[in-house]
């Protein structure tokens, strides 16, 4: 029989209460599924809004349990077996979540990938999709309706079956026994780079997941009356882990709006928390934070149209945190109850589930300033004034976390030393996704190299900038090989001609900068080419970037004969790589 997606709520459309007599535990569960069988017996759950922040599902926990229940029935009759990979379209919604548990109640690995964004047309979401898929080589693909063209094609492309949400609802789901999980299972593949060349499908166990939403809840000294409202994407960690799977695993009602709904009305997001007096914690990326007091104007008072008195935990991560966004959020929004205080920074990557360190409730933004010379290695000189750059404090490391900071040789580092970031503990990923090699790059000896730059100071983390090549604007992860690749197709470029990196302006906002080696010296052909490679990368990545033409053999290479992007933006910081002077 076909068994149809569940709303006992339809008639009357309440949402799902803030409160619950269910006892709280954190996370304390052998596998994701006992951790959604426990939150089922409680009244607790997700709930879906649309784009003005009007309720138009509720989803209690007990009623996704059945949803989810009844997908794991249909995918074990489609043929799926235990630990074989379902892709899954991350759009947020009930259908995603059903399908997401499902997979996990039936031993399958729910892998979800991304929505299109706004650029780069049908044929790059295709393109992007169709590497994920090689990568994770799932047994199907699942996507909803409206993407059906696109996600149809990369499906049929990659080989796989390809089927629509309301499709996969009419296919029959037979009750049988599920598998019996362990917590050393592996739970589910995360991508942590957006790459859409060089993917890296995360593999985080069960037991690695739990113990991390533990440490979120512990870490965030979660309440009896917390309430989340969140937009993130759950395609992306610190949505899908953070705002998805934590708030199951601790029994905690939460909010959403669509992720597109907020770009187009950040403000709805504020709507939503002020409306619902319940709201206590919602997190977001720095440029949430500040789309949000633009769209503030000067001569609105804040508190005629927001309430935001109740919000206790206003997380902050996934990119640099910069003090001065948050504190034009505090300007624009103290009059509306929001205080400074509420802010929760906190640092984390995918390869170690989510959170590596978070403040602890109530410290706020907490900053040290620092010469910048001591961070990037490049020499101040004589000709250079001393600049220092404000470095936001992370927080402590959750529970059962290590930090390290190391010289590039692995030798532990003193506190205030400025290092590499390792981490150990038992919420790691336990290796990319059938690529030993990179694995073996980033971890040794239970220790995860993560990539990024930091200092400890008595016990906090701070993070000052990456040591990987990878760029993150805007919460979105960019690889630089992507970008130097889009160069790549334009006539006369080759692979070497051209480098990206990630630079810091002087109020600590990241924005990459391309540097192309040019072999013509027509002034007019260098403006059409500058203006060309500057809407090929913005085609590709949606980003506006510092495009700088630079003579022959400029660019640096390793003693292996590869390009060095980290001795390339350190010449060019330090003005031993000078630009062709291209008119405006």
């Amino acid at each position: 029989m076909a068994i149809e997606m569940t709303d006992p709520n339809a008639a009357t459309l309440q949402p799902t209460p803030t409160g619950d007599s269910l006892p709280r535990r954190f996370s304390d569960f052998g596998t994701l599924g006992e951790a959604l069988d426990y939150a089922a017996t409680g009244s607790r759950g997700f709930n879906f809004h649309d784009a003005r922040g009007t309720l138009i599902k509720s989803y209690p926990y007990r009623t996704l349990r059945e949803d989810a229940r009844a997908q794991a029935f249909r995918l074990l009759a489609m043929g799926v077996e235990p630990g074989q990979r379902v892709a899954l379209i991350a759009e947020t919604g009930a259908e995603f979540a059903s399908l997401f548990f499902g997979a996990i109640y039936a031993g399958a690995w729910p892998v979800p990938l991304p929505l299109p964004t706004s650029f780069g047309g049908a044929q790059s979401y295709i393109d992007q999709l169709r590497v994920q898929l090689d990568s994770c080589d799932p047994v199907m693909l699942i996507f909803p309706a409206s993407l059906e063209q696109m996600a149809g094609e990369a499906a049929r492309l990659a080989g796989i079956a390809g089927h629509s949400w309301d499709a996969l609802a009419g296919n029959d789901a037979p009750e049988v026994p599920l598998p019996a999980l362990q917590p050393d299972d592996t739970a589910y593949l995360q991508y942590s780079s957006g790459s859409t060349r060089f993917p890296h499908g995360v593999a985080i166990t069960h037991r690695a997941l739990l113990n991390n939403l533990a440490a979120h809840a512990h870490g965030m000294q979660l309440e009896a009356e917390d309430r989340c409202v969140s937009w993130l994407p759950w395609y992306h960690d610190m949505g899908l882990v953070g705002c998805m799977l934590s708030v199951v695993a601790n029994q905690v009602s939460t909010d959403y709006l669509k992720t597109e709904d907020f770009a187009r009305r950040p403000l709805a997001w504020l709507d939503l928390i002020s409306r619902n007096q319940g709201t206590t914690l919602s997190y977001s990326p720095t440029f949430g934070y500040d789309i949000c007091a633009r769209r503030m104007s000067s001569q609105t008072r804040a508190s005629d149209r927001f309430d935001l008195s109740r919000w206790r935990v206003a997380g902050n991560g996934a990119d640099m945190i910069r003090p001065d966004v948050m504190q034009s959020f505090v300007d624009a929004f103290g009059d509306a109850g929001f205080s400074a205080s509420a802010f929760l920074p906190s640092y984390g990557l995918a390869e170690a589930t989510l959170a590596v360190s978070i403040m602890p409730p109530g410290e706020g933004i907490v900053v040290e300033l620092v010469e910048e010379t001591q961070l990037s290695g490049v020499a101040a000189g004589e000709d250079r004034p001393q600049r220092f750059r404000a470095i936001v404090n992370c927080g402590r490391p959750v529970r059962d976390m290590a930090v390290e900071i190391r010289e590039e040789d692995g030798t532990p580092l003193p506190e205030r030393a400025v290092g590499k970031v390792w981490c150990k503990g038992p919420s790691l990923m336990t290796g990319y996704f059938r690529d030993p090699e990179a694995t073996a790059a980033c971890m040794a000896d239970g220790w995860l190299d993560t990539g990024d730059m930091g200092y400890l100071s008595d016990g906090y983390l701070y993070i000052v900038g990456r040591a990987k090549d990878m760029i993150i604007v805007n919460g979105r992860n960019h690889w630089p090989q992507d970008i130097e690749w889009a160069v790549e197709q334009l006539p006369g470029f080759k692979q070497g001609d051209i480098a990206a990196f990630a630079i810091t302006t002087p109020g600590g906002e990241e924005t990459p900068a391309v540097l192309v080696q040019c072999r013509t010296s027509d002034g007019a052909e260098r403006v059409r080419l500058r203006d060309a490679i500057r809407e090929r990368v913005r085609a590709v990545t949606g980003m506006n970037c510092v495009i700088e033409l630079v003579p022959p053999r400029t660019l640096p290479r390793t003693s292996s004969g590869k390009l060095s992007r980290a001795k390339a933006r350190n010449l060019y910081l330090n003005g031993e790589i000078k630009p062709y002077a291209v008119a405006a």
